[in-house]
């Protein structure tokens, strides 16, 4: 029967592409076994309730090949229709070019960069491991399941795979099992091109169990390396499956010009023919498949039913243990979070780096599914939870990750422990190699994901680390992500209310930009509540009548309270205004907006960082303070000498333009 499942999965694919005039039908046809296997008999999983947590799940990291999964999808009995397939790579279709999480059931996570989804099952199949650790009892076992994930040969050229499967390994992820489509084809050609190394050795390098040379168009051959996968219980598994890109079609079989194109009506007449399939027939599944994928999935939802039962038992017998699992998949929050956080008493001045790790210590016992780590900086960043253990091969039950120098595999990974629900992870390093992180925080900005980043060392008052390390455009480059908050705290109260925001904020990630610098508490004419605004009053003028205004973000804001003190010894009268999310303040609106800021006045910005972005709070009068070249190694006070940003010289300026 599973010949049959694939030989619809590569009429369906073949025809969906053609539809559209545009896809990728080289995958899903060259990887129609597996996908036929997998869905056919060796995925855990219940089409009826996409969400059951025990099920495994199946990420196609080679997401250009998403018709693979959405006909594997629509055959298995997700709500998946055959107008969803009709409509692939149509506007608000089920059905987009690549798999996006939230749009169809069954995706697991958004793909197509490449890499991004093999390192996303890496942090899944963490997930259930550390989750195996804290709900799991002698007598009941209700977090066992399986991570499944497919890369092609452009995915496995990728970094972010290499220093991802390097964690994996050293993690000794058993129940990762990766399928490597070793076509020999990329989208310019052969792969003798530019990929010549031997990926089985260095998978073995890296710790894996490496099943190499496996027939992909045989099942049994496939069927015996993912048993043999799923016998390795202290190594992730990498099978190498050999396979054809567009496997069945008579002449673009084997051919790099079948990986991104369709076939044509020619060639699917040909394929169809020769797999014996209704030629004039569009979107055909046989009675016998549909019956075959009928009773398995009536045969998965006992499963699931029979899991739900032994669930229920573990519930009645640990209701400690179940309020928590509750907590954790729906990230509530202690009834008195808020308070709790802001009754921390902290000695300033001081880095907001420190108050933000003295705050984390805080928050980790209150939520106890709070996870994370940095790549390599704890001791800098402040993100190591000191009253818990770490994650290591031989223990899941900590709550620390040391997730190497390999911040590209640390945002994806988080990406995937996010995904899999259960505990809610954060991610730090210094602000500058947020860079490396980019493509995976667009993701969990596109799929909503709450991850938490914890970015220090903000600005050129890092100092004598020079330019490499003093970030100038990374602030706006992150404000720039649509559906990513930036909060950059002025002093100690502001960095708890940023801290409340990013925990209280689950429908996204968001980025806290710390300090390195000592900063002082600012006393605040109107109290603080107005930063979860995104920006407001520190200090008024006395006329009531803002014809200056300071604007400023993080340790700027004390430099501007300083600024406005030597304009008032020189006979101006400003008002500051505290901007700690600025993409906020602007949505606040014009009211608000003219409340805060007045209206025809001269407006002052002060940030260590480019200026671009402030345009939509300024008028026609206007003063910028920021910096549009490349940092210099020195003391960081040397360099605010340097670069304008001190008192005198900014309230000079100011006195000149006004």
């Amino acid at each position: 029967m599973l010949k049959e499942v694939a030989k619809m999965i590569r009429g369906l694919s073949a025809d969906a592409v053609e539809e559209a005039n545009s896809g990728h039908p080289g995958l899903p046809l060259g990887c129609a076994e597996v996908g036929a296997l997998l869905y056919g008999e060796v995925l855990k999983h219940d089409p009826g309730q996409p969400d059951w947590p025990n099920r495994d799940r199946f990420v196609l990291s080679a997401g250009h090949g998403s018709m693979l999964l959405y006909s594997l999808l629509h055959l298995a009995g997700y709500e998946l229709s055959r107008e969803d397939l009709r409509n692939f790579r149509q506007l608000h279709s089920s059905t987009p070019g690549h798999p996006e999480y939230g749009y169809t059931p069954g995706v697991e996570t958004t793909t197509g960069p490449l890499g991004q989804g093999f390192a996303n099952a890496v942090g899944m199949a963490i997930a259930e491991k550390m989750l195996a650790a804290r709900f799991n009892t002698a007598a009941h076992n209700i977090v066992n399941h399986y991570t499944y994930t497919l890369l092609g040969d452009g995915g496995m050229m990728e970094g972010v795979v290499a220093e991802a499967a390097s964690w994996a390994g050293h993690l000794g992820l058993g129940k990762l099992i990766a399928i490597y489509d070793d076509n020999d084809i990329s989208i310019g050609g052969s792969t003798d091109l530019t990929f010549t190394e031997s990926v089985a050795d260095r998978f073995k390098a890296y710790h894996w169990h490496v099943i190499d040379a496996v027939d992909g168009h045989d099942f049994s051959a496939l069927r015996q390396a993912l048993a043999e996968a799923k016998a390795v219980k202290e190594q992730p598994s990498l099978i190498i499956a050999r396979t054809r890109i567009a496997c069945g079609a008579p002449r673009m079989e084997g051919q790099a010009e079948a990986h991104g194109a369709p076939l044509g009506e020619e060639e699917i007449r040909g394929m169809k023919e020769q797999l014996a399939l209704p030629v004039d027939q569009k979107f055909y599944v046989s009675e016998d498949v549909k019956q075959y994928f009928l009773a398995r999935k009536q045969d998965l939802q006992q499963l699931r039913k029979k899991w739900t039962e032994e669930f229920n038992c573990w519930a009645q017998a640990n209701p400690a243990l179940k309020d928590e699992w509750d907590q954790a998949h729906q990230l509530g929050l202690p009834i008195d979070f808020r308070e709790q956080l802001m009754g921390i008493e902290v000695k300033t001045p001081a880095a907001s780096r420190q108050i933000s790790g003295k705050l984390l210590q805080q928050l980790a016992a209150q939520v106890k599914y709070l996870v994370g780590g940095s790549a390599d900086l704890a001791p800098s960043t402040k993100t190591y939870l000191e009253q818990y253990g770490e994650v290591q091969s031989d223990d899941f039950s900590g709550r620390n990750f040391r997730f190497g120098v390999r911040e590209h595999a640390m945002g994806a990974i988080v990406n995937g422990i996010s995904l899999h629900r259960g505990l809610r992870p954060f991610c730090s390093t210094f602000l500058v190699f947020s860079d490396y992180m980019k493509p995976a925080i667009r993701l969990a900005a596109l799929m909503k994901q709450p991850v938490i980043y914890v970015f220090t060392h903000d600005s050129f008052y890092v100092g004598e680390d020079g330019p490499t390390h003093q970030p100038v455009e990374h602030v706006e480059t992150l404000r720039l992500i649509p559906g990513l908050k930036v909060l950059r705290p002025a002093d100690d109260e502001e960095c708890k209310l940023a801290w409340i925001q990013a925990m209280e904020r689950t429908d996204g990630p968001t980025a806290l930009i710390l300090t390195r610098q000592g900063l002082p508490r600012l006393n605040k004419v109107e109290g603080w509540a107005g930063a979860y605004r995104g920006g407001y009053i520190i200090e008024k003028e006395k006329s009531n009548k803002p014809d200056l205004v300071l604007m400023a973000s993080g340790s700027e804001v004390s430099l501007a309270v300083e600024v406005a003190r030597l304009l008032r010894e020189n006979g101006q009268d400003p008002r500051v205004v505290s901007v700690p999310d600025r993409e906020l303040m602007v949505k606040q609106g014009q009211q608000y907006l003219s409340e805060t800021l007045g209206e025809n006045n001269f407006r002052v910005v002060l940030e260590a960082g480019v200026g671009a972005g402030w345009y939509r709070l300024l008028g026609a009068k206007y003063h910028l303070v920021t910096i549009e070249t490349f940092g210099e190694s020195g003391p960081g006070q040397e360099l605010a000498a340097e670069f304008g940003f001190t008192a005198p010289k900014i309230t000079e300026d100011i006195l000149k333009k006004i």
